[in-house]
């Protein structure tokens, strides 16, 4: 819940630097004032510094967005991993509670990870990523989530289509090529989980793209597991792809060479990356539209309200269209 008297709209006006410092002194710690804001705009992120040890990450959750059951789930699916030494970075438990609270914010405290971006050029480097997702698969695929969503066609493209036409985000003069093209977006969507068949949905990290793995020499580390839901395991595979169809080929080759090493890969699943990429597009601008009211967003995203992003989100939709028509990448 926002703080007391807080508007709903802008949920984090109350979090001062102060009350960040005053929560993370209330679990024990000695805080030497030095207070970072780190790039977050679902959530509000800090790094803190700390008297006599390294600084910790504060993650202070979105009021609203997740019940505590499901950041509970998030949390134990996270600890489980680096258990196993499966290189996830976790929340720490104090007193045995990973969720704390402070003046009505929920946050959590996790240790700071250094790293750099991965090279997903090098084919080498990707095929080792593919290991740690596939542990992480074969995690995933023990338990399910009970109070986090499912990534699917409704969820991430039907319900926001609705959302963004209700809330009238189409200009007028763009509606009724955007209400064509979504129509034959989301009807290329459900073909090609048609043709993938019956899926085998599990938990997964979500979001897991490059800014959410952290390079070292030991290998990479996953960050971030907000968006973590229950889909099909290629879900947290395409988004380590890039270039045209054959170099995304090669570079999946190369995941999956080392993904199998740990979990079974149902090639089934290859006709949902153009889909499931498309479903991101279309979340992405609904999520963007939900959140316009936090002064964060229109000061980072000032393109999106603009006749010109609807008019790219037509042409951007044709050409998904085209690809999901086209066919699977050639690894069958």
């Amino acid at each position: 819940m926002p703080a007391p008297g807080a508007d709903p709209r802008r949920p984090y006006a109350d979090l001062t630097p102060d009350r960040v410092l005053d929560a993370v002194e209330s679990l024990g710690f000695s805080v030497d004032g030095r207070l970072l804001a780190l790039n977050s705009y679902e959530n509000r992120v800090y790094q803190v510094g700390i008297d006599d040890a390294g600084p910790l990450i504060a993650k202070f959750y979105r009021p609203g967005r997740w019940s505590d059951a499901a950041i509970a789930e998030e949390h134990a699916f996270v600890l489980a991993l680096a258990e196993r030494e499966i290189p996830a970075v976790a929340p720490l438990l104090i007193e045995g509670q990973s969720l704390h609270r402070h003046a009505d914010y929920r946050f959590s405290l996790t240790p700071r990870c250094g790293g750099r971006d991965p090279e997903l050029e090098d084919l080498d480097i990707l095929t080792r990523i593919g290991r740690f997702i596939g542990r992480l698969h074969a995690l995933g695929a023990s338990q399910a989530f009970h109070h986090r969503p499912t990534l699917d066609l409704q969820h991430f493209g039907e319900k926001p289509v609705r959302f963004l036409l209700a809330q009238g985000w189409i200009p007028s003069a763009l509606e009724t090529a955007y209400r064509s093209v979504i129509e034959h977006a989301l009807t290329a969507i459900a073909a090609c989980y048609e043709r993938a068949g019956t899926l085998r949905l599990l938990r997964l990290h979500g979001d897991c793209h490059r800014g959410n793995l952290l390079w070292t020499e030991a290998g990479p580390h996953f960050v971030d597991f907000d968006d973590a839901r229950t889909g099909p395991a290629v879900q947290d595979l395409w988004m380590l792809l890039s270039g045209d169809r054959q170099a995304m080929t090669l570079q999946l080759d190369a995941v999956l060479e080392g993904y199998r090493d740990f979990a079974d890969f149902d090639p089934r699943e290859l006709h949902l990356i153009e889909a499931l990429r498309t479903l991101r597009l279309i979340h992405h601008a609904a999520w963007l539209a939900q959140r316009w009211d936090d002064p964060a967003f229109p000061s980072a995203f000032p393109w999106f309200d603009s006749p010109r992003f609807w008019e790219e989100q037509i042409l951007i939709m044709r050409e998904q269209i085209a690809a999901m028509q086209e066919g699977p990448l050639g690894l069958f």
